[in-house]
């Protein structure tokens, strides 16, 4: 057993809370649990019981034995003099403060209900995909909508602390955070660092100096990238080349180094040289990006100014000197639909929040709910359980439960969990 467990009794008192007495025989009431503290300091703050006659606010500790209250030394740490009450599963030693008065204690270990214990117990010791599976869609459906509803905006929030602190390091410069954050999702999971680094030696601003050229842009990114020290054959990446040894001595530009770009199982279309080239076309197109974003109201609006296609150059290539079959190397739908969704949503509803905008707030889970349901092992793995998804609004709720919940046994802490243990 973890103490979480206790924690999830005490907070929900899902435990026989008739008669109630301390282990001293003193008549305890629980008239709040207090706030549950996932910080420092004790378990539960403000918690108000009546313990005999007398009405306490205070905090409330919980340990699984008594007795790690001495291991933790609490008793040296001022944070744990207000604690009022020890709940514990079992008291196998009295624990006093500093001036000799015993704590009052409460034991828990005769009053937890067998079938709540039973089913904590098979979450606890699940190996499957998710552990509860078996149960999941037994839940009443209310209770998962609702439980996707509250994640969804905690898979928002995590998102947008990461805008938030690239915002920071760009001294509040919107369009220079949202750049950043594109180019990060260019690369997606596998080439997202190297992606990022590329726009953090490349401010904004200098590219937009040569918005007009898609060739220069593309001297500027693919050299700063660290791709263009090859002797190349074709004549393309020989003026890049050329275009971009006049640029860095102009701007005095420090590249990265090539070796940070992973192309080995990739799919061709995937290659951070076609994504350098598709995003090169992107910034040549879209001026104050971030801004024209703001203003499109619908899905159609943002899928249109993502809609571009490099340079014919990259028509019949996935890397330098190495022709291959011809194909469009046009950004495609699929693509745009995850930039929307890592991307534009998640600023969106942080710039919203910052400008006491709400109908900006209101657009990004709009967009989310009118986007269709992503593509990927975990969305497929839910599929597998029999849980499907109408939208994106549903898979990033499923994934952030998985990765999240799931995969850390947070089940106490999830509505679903809560619903299973009653």
């Amino acid at each position: 057993m973890r103490e979480s467990f206790l924690h999830f009794l005490w907070r929900w008192r899902r435990f026989d809370v008739q008669d109630l007495t301390t282990t001293e025989g003193q008549t305890l009431e629980i008239m709040h649990p207090g706030e549950w503290n996932t910080h420092a300091g004790p378990d539960f703050f403000n918690a108000r019981l009546r313990i005999g006659d007398t009405i306490w606010a205070g905090n409330v500790e919980i340990h699984l034995h008594a007795s790690e209250w001495l291991v933790h030394q609490h008793s040296a740490d001022r944070a744990y003099d207000n604690v009022v009450l020890h709940v514990v599963l079992e008291e196998d030693e009295p624990i006093r403060r500093a001036d000799g008065e015993r704590i009052a204690c409460l034991q828990l270990r005769d009053r937890i209900p067998p079938k709540i214990l039973e089913n904590y117990q098979r979450l606890d010791q699940e190996r499957a995909w998710i552990p509860c599976q078996n149960f999941f869609l037994h839940t009443p459906e209310i209770v998962r909508l609702n439980w996707f509803d509250r994640i969804l905006v905690e898979r928002l929030e995590e998102k947008t602390a990461a805008v938030a602190s690239t915002l920071e390091l760009t001294g509040n410069h919107w369009e220079e955070a949202f750049y950043r954050i594109l180019a990060r999702n260019f690369g997606l999971k596998v080439n997202g660092e190297p992606f990022e680094a590329l726009a953090r030696s490349l401010p904004l601003l200098t590219l937009a100096r040569h918005k007009n050229s898609l060739t220069q842009l593309e001297a500027l990114l693919f050299g700063q990238a660290g791709m263009l020290e090859a002797a190349f054959e074709d004549p393309h990446p020989k003026l890049l080349q050329r275009e971009y040894r006049h640029l860095v001595h102009k701007y005095q530009l420090v590249p990265i180094t090539a070796s940070q770009w992973k192309f080995l199982r990739l799919r061709p279309p995937n290659f951070p040289t076609v994504r350098i080239a598709q995003f090169a076309a992107l910034v040549h197109q879209s001026a104050h990006l971030f801004s024209k974003i703001l203003e499109a109201n619908t899905l159609r609006s943002l899928e249109n100014l993502f809609d571009v296609e490099p340079c014919p150059y990259w028509c019949d290539r996935f890397q330098f000197d190495k022709p291959s079959v011809r194909r469009p190397k046009r950004l495609g739908r699929d693509f745009i639909h995850l930039l929307v969704i890592n991307t534009v949503v998640p600023f969106l509803f942080f710039y919203g929040q910052q400008k006491g905008r709400e109908d900006l707030q209101k657009r990004a889970i709009c967009l989310l709910e009118e986007l269709p349901p992503e593509t990927n092992t975990l969305v497929d793995g839910w599929a597998t359980l029999g849980v499907s998804a109408r939208n994106a609004y549903q898979t990033q709720a499923l994934i952030h439960l998985k990765t999240r919940y799931c995969d850390s046994k947070r089940c106490l802490e999830c509505a679903v969990g809560n619903a299973i243990l009653k």
